[in-house]
């Protein structure tokens, strides 16, 4: 899948100073793909609107772009080339392998302030397959486009000035699939999936405790309940969160994201983390799309085990009794 991808992207045509890197990533288990994408800087416009030449003393004299103009280029540089690039991999993609897909655009370039190689973010989105093919793409303002897409768009692209990934590349990256399926003693590594619910979420309660949460885990609830309570102790974003874990082989219904939302809503939190060892279909993700809820699915949830509790765990539903 990556590799077909790969060559789609490979064969589309730009400018010559356009970057052509990009990274790509498959969740088989959702059916959605992560698409990590360079965008130009903002040298890619012009400084020089026009050239003049004047024949009283026979030379050439130049006209220099607004700033304004400048910026709105780049800017509607940037929504197009995302529209771009999603469009032309669902219109790839025949077989409709690729429900959901996730596009990052970023920007390899240097903070002024520091001299520091820096990759900031520009654009982000999550989209399925029936709202995006459901465009007119030909009719449509990008950045009108982008916001009905309920994208995170920077106000200030000139400046480089960042938003926060939907779903941040590494956490779906292919060596981390890969670091589970094939290179790990298996034998040696929990799989999650022996774990009873109890103790799932109490596995749950720990890695949010390590990655900074002052996390608390509930007594046992019906399904649709809170399993763990969490606060985030930083200033304005931070706040009360609500957490649900599933213990799942089968793909999580979206019934299941509409009632975190609820408990969300009655508990007053800030944000709802819905945790599970499958996957969510692209319904879950639509319904979350623009709310302050969070979608962990199985992969991701080992990636954060080995980066915040260093537990090297596996989900491998042929190994059960």
């Amino acid at each position: 899948m990556v590799d077909y991808f790969g060559m789609v992207l490979g064969n589309s045509v730009y400018p010559d100073d356009f970057p052509q890197h990009y990274r790509l990533a498959y969740v088989p288990e959702s059916r959605q793909l992560v698409v990590e994408y360079h965008l130009p800087t903002l040298d890619v416009i012009p400084a020089v609107r026009e050239y003049r030449y004047v024949k009283t003393r026979d030379e050439i004299s130049t006209v220099a772009r607004p700033a304004k103009e400048i910026r709105e280029r780049y800017a509607s540089i940037v929504s197009q080339v995302t529209l771009r690039t999603i469009h032309e991999l669902f219109e790839s993609d025949r077989a409709g392998l690729v429900e959901t897909m996730v596009f990052n655009g970023i920007v390899d370039t240097t903070d002024p302030r520091t001299g520091t190689a820096v990759q900031p973010c520009l654009v982000t989105l999550r989209t399925t397959r029936e709202v995006f093919t459901a465009l007119t793409l030909r009719s449509v303002d990008p950045g009108a486009c982008l916001q009905h897409l309920n994208a995170s768009v920077s106000k200030r692209p000139e400046a480089l000035a960042p938003v926060r990934p939907v779903l941040e590349f590494d956490m779906v990256d292919k060596r981390f699939i890969d670091e589970v399926d094939v290179l790990a003693d298996l034998d040696q590594r929990p799989n999650l999936l022996r774990l009873t619910p109890g103790e799932f979420e109490s596995l749950i309660q720990n890695l949010f405790a390590k990655m900074g949460l002052d996390a608390k885990q509930t007594r046992a609830s019906r399904d649709g309940g809170v399993d763990c309570v969490a606060f985030d102790p930083r200033p304005i974003f931070g706040g009360k969160v609500v957490i649900q874990a599933k213990r799942y082989r089968n793909t999580v219904d979206v019934s299941s994201v509409r009632d975190l939302y609820g408990t969300l809503q009655n508990e007053g939190a800030s944000k709802g983390i819905l945790v599970t060892t499958s996957g969510y279909g692209p319904a879950s993700y639509e319904f979350a799309s623009g709310k302050p809820l969070e979608l962990i699915d199985g992969s991701n949830l080992l990636y954060l085990l080995a980066e915040h509790a260093e537990v090297k765990a596996r989900i491998d539903p042929t190994d059960l009794d």
